[in-house]
């Protein structure tokens, strides 16, 4: 079911409640993930991303309930990875000549994914594109966390799309990050971040301070998986700061293995050696053959 975001723009994704895992099975999503598409109307009309290939047929046609397929002027691709450009096939078949907007290494992405010679328009940081009232202005992001990623900035709505940046693998019908468990969403924005980008921290401080530089205001936050950032939506900014900063907790983590128990015996003899010497801090035991590699990821 779309849902309208502001006067211009309405979400027209999917909420995946099943989802266990993701990138194969190499990301654990407990709970579940969404896949976020936006539709804005302006004199122009743009699609903002797509979906997962297997809600393809699915998203095709929810979005004809919500608009004449013919009236999308254009469609922005920030990135092309395939539970976002899942569904450019089964949309593609309704409206092959509609330009579509990504940058020079999301074309290339998206023709190896899908070998289809469709109307691609490239573009670069500062490009923009004029839609009536208001424009969208393209930022490149690469390896934020693939080399074709790019944000798009709206002026007059003043929202971010920042595509996989600041987002959570995490399903809620409450759509914005002020309706849903402050414990859930943060657990799933760090898991997120320690497991999809802490790799590119280096390039996630550079990018941000590139952003905050352009002085523009940001009244929301629209990332491609989780909530949207409504309420105070720098505050996940200011978090990816500091998590790129060489981020830490006063916690120690002691990842083990063992066969007969003398290992984790070992294990546990060092967490009660720590915290005889400083009980302040969080010693946590994480055996890596039984719990989760991602969890284990987040908590180191």
């Amino acid at each position: 079911m779309a849902k309208k975001i502001t006067d211009k723009v309405t979400w027209v994704g999917k909420v995946d409640w099943e989802l266990v895992y993701f990138h194969g099975k190499e990301y654990s999503t407990e709970r579940g993930s969404s896949y976020n598409s936006y539709l804005i109307r302006d004199k122009k009309t743009v699609l903002m991303d797509t979906v997962w290939a297997p809600y393809g047929r699915e998203f095709v046609e929810s979005l004809k309930e919500e608009i004449d397929l013919n009236e999308i002027d254009y469609i922005v691709m920030n990135h092309n990875e395939s539970d976002h450009s899942g569904a450019l096939p089964f949309l593609m078949e309704e409206i092959p000549d509609t330009p579509i907007y990504c940058t020079k290494k999301g074309e290339a992405i998206i023709r190896g994914h899908y070998h289809k010679d469709w109307n691609f328009v490239t573009v670069n940081t500062g490009d923009t594109l004029d839609l009536g009232d208001s424009k969208l202005v393209f930022i490149e992001a690469p390896m934020l966390h693939w080399p074709d990623t790019m944000f798009t900035y709206m002026t007059g709505e003043e929202i971010l799309f920042s595509n996989d940046g600041f987002g959570q693998h995490y399903a809620s019908e409450a759509l914005y990050n002020d309706r849903v468990d402050q414990g859930e969403l943060y657990h799933e924005a760090m898991k997120y971040y320690a497991n999809i980008l802490n790799l590119y921290s280096p390039m996630v401080t550079k990018k941000i301070k590139e952003i905050l530089a352009m002085n523009v205001p940001v009244k929301m936050i629209c990332p491609s998986h989780g909530v949207i950032w409504r309420d105070n939506p720098l505050q996940i900014v200011e978090k990816y700061q500091q998590w790129a900063a060489n981020y830490r907790e006063n916690q120690i983590t002691l990842i083990y293995d063992t066969m007969w128990n003398s290992t984790r015996r070992m294990a546990e003899c060092i967490a009660a050696g720590i915290r005889e010497a400083d009980p302040a801090v969080t010693v946590k035991l994480c055996n890596s053959s039984k719990l989760d590699k991602n969890d284990i990821c987040t908590e180191v």
